[in-house]
């Protein structure tokens, strides 16, 4: 049941020692750094070390709970990992401690608030959309193709002038991007003016 300390600095002109401190007086056997990185850095050789290190029943300490991560979905992704290897987890300044009820309480929180965020963020956008296609603006990548060339391709494909490999050739796009937008065309209207 070993405890196993991560530091992190963002810069390499800042200092470890506090963090480094806190953590021996937090009885850790082994301390993992990253002197230079920042939290959003998603290769962090230290943390990488630190994570493979722990054992059934072990505890990863922090300082802060920002050393570990900069957001908190980030966070709940890695201690829920460090649960699901029943891996403890504590931060020093927060006093959160997943051994303790009090400590899993907190962090249950803390997801809580991350999934209710990710939860508005989805609404703001699904709105956002609606919005939007009720003042007539189109969402996602625009066609590669216009309804007129669509017309002009169905008409010259069913008139036996064109094939549709020449005609993709000729509108710069694969086939089967041209034979399903005019599948998408109103195609009874086409086929009276044809």
């Amino acid at each position: 049941m070993a405890r196993v300390g991560y530091a992190r600095v963002s810069t390499s002109d800042q200092r470890l020692d506090l963090q480094r401190d806190a953590l021996l007086s937090a009885r850790c056997d082994q301390i993992f750094e990253d002197n230079g990185l920042s939290g959003a850095n998603t290769k962090r050789p230290g943390l990488a070390k630190a994570l493979r290190s722990l054992k059934a029943g072990d505890t990863l300490v922090v300082w802060r709970l920002d050393r570990l991560g900069r957001s908190i979905s980030h966070l709940i992704e890695v201690v829920g990992k460090l649960h699901n290897r029943r891996v403890e987890f504590q931060s020093l300044t927060e006093g959160i401690d997943t051994n303790s009820a009090g400590g899993r309480l907190v962090f249950h929180i803390l997801a809580a608030i991350s999934e209710f965020e990710r939860a508005l963020i989805s609404e703001r956008t699904t709105a956002g959309i609606a919005a939007a296609r009720a003042r007539g603006q189109r969402h996602g990548r625009r066609p590669l193709l216009t309804d007129v060339q669509c017309e002009e391709a169905f008409r010259a494909i069913h008139s036996g002038g064109c094939s549709e490999a020449d005609l993709a050739v000729q509108y710069k796009v694969h086939p089967r991007t041209l034979r399903r937008r005019i599948e998408r065309m109103s195609l009874p209207s086409i086929i009276e003016t044809a």
